[in-house]
């Protein structure tokens, strides 16, 4: 009997927390503050709480960190796996990454499976349109001939050093020199022929846009006076440019002995520079003539100079514009290098498409599908630098 009443009165008591929610909270309320308690009171359980609370802290730290990196250089399809791996709102990251990741794969994959079908089915003077497979072993085959070409490079250097040490055992006076490898550039050296190009040209033109475009934005006169002549050049095909160059850069640069550049990379630069100096022009024309006037009036206040202007209000407002400009120019840039090389026959990208289209094998197409990619995937890589290159170097949002 004295069971039963104790059962009915445990079931009284549940009934009543149940319609009564306040005195549920309360209770368990109670029930956390007692818990907290014990917790402080007890010294190893203080310690394992604090310790759980510092990992927790630190993981979030460091989260925030790689999350505020990859933002930097641009790769924001990866935030959301880092913010996942840390914790934060599982299934919206995982939505997330379906969106920026999923999806796009599974594009590519279709893209592959499509381009697989059809390439079989076209049949070229050099043979089948190559498949991603064959275009693979294509990349497998140029990464072999740059180490055999490395293998060759070596031999040829050590012939010459054992050479130079006979004859200088035999008469120490005797003067020595090492003749420069004049093998068949490989792959990888004429993508570093490329980039350097690129950033040479590059480099001529942000010196002559940049100083021009201050000066279009500061001054409706110089603007009047140069915009015709902007409007003009700006369009002009680097097919067009390249013979003008040619000749020009034949008639000047007459150098005797061993000329410090080819004439092949000077013509192949100054036509990049050409045709992306028109950019970053126009884009730091507009980004000075749309700074604040109350700046301005403040450099007239404070009597600054106009290379003080320049240099601490004029440059700082316009750099997001500017930025904009230098990526668009160094985009049109690599475009243009590599029609360039092709004529110009700078040993780069664009000479190696060409020579491989003259070659007429039947791996020929493969190798100019892998530089196809490889072209593109270079352009992808500097417009990252340069869009971490404004993050850093401009104030607020980046545009």
């Amino acid at each position: 009997m004295v069971a039963q009443t104790a059962e009915y009165m445990d079931n009284d008591s549940n009934a009543a927390n149940q319609e009564n929610p306040e005195t549920q909270d309360k209770q368990n309320n109670s029930d956390l503050t007692t818990a907290h308690q014990t917790a402080d009171s007890h010294p190893v359980l203080k310690t394992e709480a604090r310790q759980s609370q510092d990992q927790h802290q630190s993981k979030v730290n460091i989260s925030t960190k790689i999350v505020n990196f990859l933002d930097l250089i641009g790769f924001t399809w990866f935030i959301p796996i880092v913010k996942l791996l840390a914790g934060e709102s599982p299934a919206e990251q995982f939505k997330q990454i379906i969106l920026t990741i999923g999806i796009p794969v599974l594009a590519f994959m279709v893209f592959l499976v499509l381009w697989s079908w059809s390439a079989s089915k076209i049949q070229t003077s050099l043979g089948a349109i190559p498949g991603p497979v064959a275009v693979w072993q294509e990349v497998g085959s140029l990464v072999d001939d740059h180490y055999k070409e490395a293998e060759k490079k070596e031999a040829f250097f050590e012939r010459q050093r054992k050479r130079n040490a006979k004859k200088l055992a035999e008469d120490p006076n005797t003067p020595v020199r090492i003749r420069p490898y004049t093998g068949k550039p490989t792959y990888p050296e004429q993508i570093m022929t490329s980039l350097w190009t690129v950033f040479a040209g590059f480099f001529l033109a942000t010196l002559v846009a940049v100083p021009l475009g201050i000066l279009c934005g500061s001054s409706s006169l110089i603007n009047s006076a140069l915009n015709p002549m902007i409007q003009i050049f700006k369009p002009v095909s680097p097919l067009a440019w390249l013979p003008i160059v040619t000749l020009i850069v034949s008639a000047l640069y007459v150098v005797e002995g061993e000329p410090m550049f080819t004439k092949s990379f000077l013509v192949s630069a100054i036509t990049v520079t050409l045709c992306s100096l028109w950019p970053t022009l126009i884009n730091t024309a507009v980004g000075v003539a749309s700074i604040d006037k109350d700046l301005m009036n403040v450099s007239k206040v404070l009597q600054l100079g106009w290379w003080q202007t320049v240099r601490k209000i004029v440059i700082p407002s316009s750099l997001p514009l500017i930025f904009t400009g230098l990526r668009l120019s160094l985009g049109v840039g690599w475009m243009v290098l590599i029609a360039a090389e092709m004529l110009a026959q700078n040993p780069g990208l664009g000479k190696f498409v060409w020579d491989e289209f003259q070659n007429g094998s039947s791996h020929s197409l493969g190798k100019i599908m892998v530089a196809v990619f490889t072209i593109g995937i270079i352009g992808f890589l500097l417009d990252r630098i340069m869009l971490s290159l404004q993050k850093i170097f401009s104030f607020g949002e980046a545009r």
